[in-house]
């Protein structure tokens, strides 16, 4: 699979599906990799162009030296599909993914067939809790901060009835490198996209966790209520309702994308 080159940071990309199909693109949360999708890469994968990348500094990506912002890593996904020669896509991205896509929307709007906003929001007012994380994570490594992370990400029942998954998730989170979840941390504190978001006219769909505490149904309702047409759906799942609801989630993207 390609490296994709942006501006010197070389970017991890994966492509499958269709050639001729309309090109769905994933970005996932902070602190995990492309595979976090692997639970719709199947079934998006048959009806799409599937690309899925690791962000700047996650996965198999350049960790360079931070902070990182949210117009660089937009421009991180414009170097892609220029890269891949695609004009057009849909988009799909799970918190960090979904303020990513935000920016696309509203600053690349030629590129952006539909847009999915899921588990996100667009603006932290207290930017406390990022600077604490990110000197914590600096003194302690990412390990430290594993047990609150999945309190985040998914909710007890989920975590108690899926070990695998909460392995398989949290061995993730800790191989991504330091430098590059603080830089994405910083990018994450300094972002505000409330002016933004009514300047987003592609068709977007906004997904929201019902029992998600990082980025709750009030942060997803702010968002659809900014985007002229926007709709929303709740799903029973924490902030990584994609893992957690990974049949109800692919379901209601699927449908949203292939509605008229």
């Amino acid at each position: 699979m390609p490296m994709i080159d942006a501006d010197g940071c070389p970017l991890h990309v994966e492509v499958e599906g269709p050639d001729n199909a309309p090109v769905l693109m994933l970005s996932n949360s902070l602190g995990t990799n492309l595979h976090m999708w692997d639970p719709q890469a199947k079934a998006f994968a048959e009806k799409f162009r599937l690309v899925r990348y690791d962000r700047r500094g996650h996965g198999r990506s350049g960790a360079p030296k931070g902070p990182y912002s949210m117009e660089r890593l937009g421009r991180d996904v414009l170097a892609i599909i220029d890269g891949l020669g695609i004009k057009k896509i849909n988009w799909c991205g799970l918190s960090m993914g979904g303020m990513v896509g935000q920016w696309l929307g509203a600053n690349a709007p030629d590129r952006i067939e539909k847009l999915i906003l899921s588990n996100t929001t667009c603006y932290y007012a207290d930017k406390t809790p990022w600077s604490d994380r990110i000197k914590f994570v600096r003194e302690k490594g990412l390990a430290a901060i594993v047990p609150g992370n999945m309190e985040r990400w998914f909710t007890k029942d989920f975590r108690e009835r899926s070990p695998d998954t909460m392995k398989w998730m949290s061995d993730m989170f800790v191989a991504t490198p330091v430098e590059g979840y603080v830089g994405c941390c910083e990018a994450i504190a300094a972002m505000d996209h409330r002016d933004l978001l009514p300047r987003i006219k592609a068709p977007t769909l906004v997904i929201a966790g019902k029992y998600d505490p990082a980025t709750n149904v009030e942060a997803g309702e702010f968002i659809k209520s900014r985007i002229p047409g926007a709709k929303i759906s709740i799903i029973e799942a924490a902030h990584i309702s994609n893992v957690e609801q990974p049949d109800i989630y692919a379901k209601d993207v699927i449908g949203f994308l292939t509605s008229k």
